[in-house]
């Protein structure tokens, strides 16, 4: 782990790498007239922040799901009687 912290590997390092070729070829054919500020290679990483999680809201919406669910089985089941 204290190597990764100095030498960083993996899929982190290959975005890292694909935006700075991706920024590299962007800033050759930007125009400074309409974007005055060059591209940075953080400008081509992906983003994967993780949103908050309302758990009481989450689980309300799992309810629901599953009363859904029950009605169309009742409903179902009425019909084959």
């Amino acid at each position: 782990m204290a190597y990764f912290k100095l030498e960083p590997f993996g899929e982190e390092r290959a975005d890292l790498r694909a935006g700075i070729i991706a920024s590299t070829i962007a800033n050759v054919h930007r125009d400074s007239k309409k974007r005055r500020k060059p591209f940075t290679p953080q400008d081509f990483m992906p983003k994967f922040e993780q949103k908050k999680v309302d758990h009481a809201t989450l689980a309300e919406k799992i309810k629901a799901v599953f009363r859904m669910l029950k009605e169309l089985q009742d409903a179902k089941t009425n019909e084959d009687l």
